[in-house]
């Protein structure tokens, strides 16, 4: 037996449920009742967990609003654990609480694993939790695109291993259409940034600048541009500290602090403080004298030359021209350029990457033609022996007449260039192949085959959803299913056999239903019943679990609406006895 998905859901002021814990199956449960309004609220509780409309109108009468609680076992590895988790939700002992609050204004609220969440991360959480199959609102597999998923997880590796190199092919071709696009579609634009590039790069080439030159060159005109202010400076500061050969008896700044010196070593035996003193004064006249000598030679040295200066403004110029186009600073513009020219040869190359990208093209079109036609007949294959089975099925359901089909067309392209060329045709395709799949049915001979969301009433297209999850058994990733009076219009042997299949159904995946036939909930392995009680102003609905005694009285009153009759407890027993053995 499988482990369920959802272990109980607890329901708070809907409708006609004031407050209900509903305790699901690991494998069937049946959901009954004497009226409709208890049994669809249950299936109204399911479908908010599932991120279903939101209605002020569901709150319970006088209520503030509405809650449902649904505790699910996940394994932590299932596309829905992962997805929660991506959305900050926690799952503790493999458990994931999920709860919905509808307000009586309408407003409505989400949270999944103790976290505030939009409502639809529990629509895209249901897509791998639960299908739904009911009376006015089918789900699933009513979808083309999801009944070619379910035709290729039915077709196994005949289908899994083309579809695999069909994607990857698929996806490198679209990148290099896409690229081919660009070139070129944009042929003009790319024309007009090459010369752009080839300018720049050409005015760059021209001037030769070098890295740091912008630098040295401001440093330079600073220092020319006020050649004699600094030739005046440093002389005097010379003099200060030298003494001016002019004035021999002029007083300088070396001679004091030599004296200052003498003095001090003439008496530094006597104290090591004062011998510290002096060592330092010592430093001090080392440090001057080559002060000094720096300051002569700054001053010999100083080229106050304006031819010099003209060519060092003449030449920052032409730098600040590159800078005010192609980046901040020199260094800048030299990445520029080297960037540039990468560019350019790209550019430059346009016609021959056109050429490779076009014979590659080439190859993938001829790769996936093959590819296209491994998908359809490996698809024709599946989606006989598929429809073959659940027509089969649907004979022991109330309908021997009726008849399920595979449609798989393909849809001419847009035009000749945008297709693949099948059967001399161009052909549309896309991510999955050249197939548009779509399951077609047939109620009675004679009757014109036609989309099961359109072929079928309401009671046949349940059936018919029940014959394919039969079927389909295994194959398909949701581990949950809802019917909703799935035996509408059937009755008698057909009611046993829907019993029959729910129960089958129920040995791969969890199984809910509701519904209204004893011959179907004596087959559940939990039996639910929604009581009603009116105390004259106010009706309370409850959700019970029938067992043993009590499930026998249930069954008595669906066969003959009297509990105690002696000729319904023995059909029902029969029932029961008979599901026991023969599910």
């Amino acid at each position: 037996m499988v482990v369920p998905v959802l272990e109980e859901m607890r329901i708070r002021s809907l409708g006609v449920i004031e407050d209900a814990v509903v305790e699901l199956s690991p494998g069937f449960t049946a959901v009954t009742g004497e009226t409709g309004a208890g049994k669809t609220m249950v299936v109204t509780s399911l479908g908010l967990l599932l991120g279903g409309r939101a209605d002020a109108a569901l709150v319970r009468v006088g209520a503030k609003s509405a809650v449902v609680e649904g505790r699910i076992v996940v394994p932590p590895d299932a596309p829905a654990a992962i997805r929660a988790g991506e959305a900050g939700a926690e799952i503790e002992n493999g458990e994931l609480l999920v709860s919905r609050t509808v307000s009586a204004e309408g407003r409505s609220r989400a949270h999944v694993g103790g976290r505030s969440v939009p409502v639809g991360l529990l629509a895209e959480l249901s897509d791998d939790l639960v299908a739904v199959h009911g009376q006015t609102d089918q789900q699933g597999l009513l979808r083309p695109a999801r009944q070619r998923q379910a035709l290729d997880r039915f077709a196994g590796e005949a289908v899994s291993a083309p579809l695999g190199a069909w994607t990857t092919a698929y996806q490198r071709l679209r990148g290099i259409t896409r690229e081919l696009d660009e070139i070129t579609t944009l042929a003009r634009e790319r024309a007009q940034e090459a010369d752009m590039l080839r300018f720049g790069l050409e005015e760059i080439a021209a001037a030769e600048p070098q890295a740091g030159e912008d630098t040295e060159l401001s440093a330079e005109a600073e220092r020319l541009g006020h050649a004699e202010a600094l030739a005046s400076a440093a002389t005097t500061a010379h003099g200060a500290l030298a003494g001016d050969p002019a004035d021999p008896e002029g007083v300088d700044a070396s001679a004091l602090v030599s004296a200052a010196h003498r003095a001090l070593e003439a008496v530094r035996a006597h104290d090591p403080a004062l011998a510290a003193l002096a060592d330092r004064l010592g430093e001090v006249s080392i440090l001057m004298g080559d002060v000094a000598g720096e300051l002569a030679g700054y001053a010999d040295n100083l080229d106050a030359d304006p031819l010099r200066l003209a060519a060092v403004e003449e030449r920052r110029a032409a730098l600040t021209q590159l800078t005010r186009k192609y980046g901040e600073d020199i260094s800048a513009v030299l990445s520029w350029s080297e960037e540039s020219a990468a560019r350019l040869a790209e550019l430059e190359g346009d016609d021959e990457r056109i050429g490779e990208l076009t014979a590659e093209r080439d190859t993938l079109l001829s790769e996936l033609t093959v590819l296209a036609q491994q998908l359809t007949d490996a698809r024709t294959d599946a989606a006989k022996r598929f429809a073959d089975a659940v027509t089969e099925e649907l004979s022991e359901l109330a309908m021997p007449h009726a008849r399920v089909t595979f449609a798989l067309r393909r849809t001419d392209a847009a035009d000749e260039a945008s297709g693949l060329q099948l059967d001399g045709h161009s052909v549309a395709f896309g991510p999955h192949g050249t197939d548009e799949v779509e399951l077609l049915l047939a109620p009675h001979p004679g009757a014109q085959a036609r989309p099961i969301a359109k072929g079928a009433s309401g009671g046949e297209l349940s059936r018919v959803m029940l014959a394919v999850e039969v079927v389909f058994a295994g194959s398909d990733p949701v581990p949950t299913y809802l019917f909703d009076e799935v035996d509408a219009g059937v009755g008698g042997k057909a009611a046993v056999e829907v019993g029959r299949r729910l129960a089958r159904l129920a040995k791969s995946a969890q199984v809910v239903v509701v519904t209204h036939l004893p011959q179907v909930a004596a087959f559940a392995d939990r039996h639910l019943v929604v009581e009603k009680t009116d105390d004259g102003s106010v009706t309370h609905s409850g959700v019970q679990a029938m067992e043993g005694e009590d499930r026998v009285r249930e069954l008595s009153r669906m066969l003959a609406g009297q509990e105690d009759s002696q000729l319904a407890r023995a059909h029902a027993e029969e029932l029961l006895e008979a599901a026991r053995t023969g599910a």
